[in-house]
């Protein structure tokens, strides 16, 4: 009985543990909505930490857990280069809110400029497409006239937000 038990162990240790380690999925979450009181755009990003934290890692070539000294900023960095709202070829300025860290995913904040509608505007959504080639972005939109979703990947990294039809 002991034999047994102990092989359905090695048996879970390898075959059991070994996916929840790695994964072959590799996603990110945003919502971008107007405020309907503030007028101001709102932005939740969605990420698996470890994700964020391997990318980092690497292109900064340190080890980069949520105990660095810098992981606020670190991650705050890669979002200001990775992620963009354009008006008119014009990047608009994106107030960065913060970040936390919730069972294994990071939410980061940001809140752009008082807009009536999203209709024109186009985002530039790079986050992690170059570190996973397998990286899916979707991008959730609402303002009071349209909602829809954009789609980012290594190959499609740049989108218009279009009135519905």
């Amino acid at each position: 009985m002991l034999k047994f038990l102990a092989l359905c162990l090695v048996f879970w240790a390898y075959w059991g543990a070994a996916p929840a380690a790695a994964h072959s999925f590799f996603f990110g979450i945003t919502e971008l909505a107007v405020n309907p009181n503030s007028k101001h755009i709102e932005i939740i990003h969605q990420f698996t930490a470890h994700d964020i934290e391997n990318a980092i890692a690497g292109q900064q070539q340190i080890h980069f857990s949520p105990e660095h000294k810098n992981y606020p900023g670190l991650i705050r960095q890669l979002f200001e280069q990775n992620f963009s709202v354009l008006e008119n070829q014009r990047a608009l300025p994106l107030t960065w809110i913060g970040l936390e860290v919730v069972r294994g995913k990071v939410f980061v904040y940001q809140e752009g400029p008082a807009k009536n509608f999203l209709s024109g505007l186009v985002v530039k959504n790079t986050l992690l497409v170059d570190t996973y080639p397998e990286q899916i972005n979707t991008l959730n939109y609402q303002d009071n006239d349209i909602k829809g979703s954009l789609t980012f990947t290594q190959l499609h990294k740049i989108a218009e937000i279009e009135a519905n039809n």
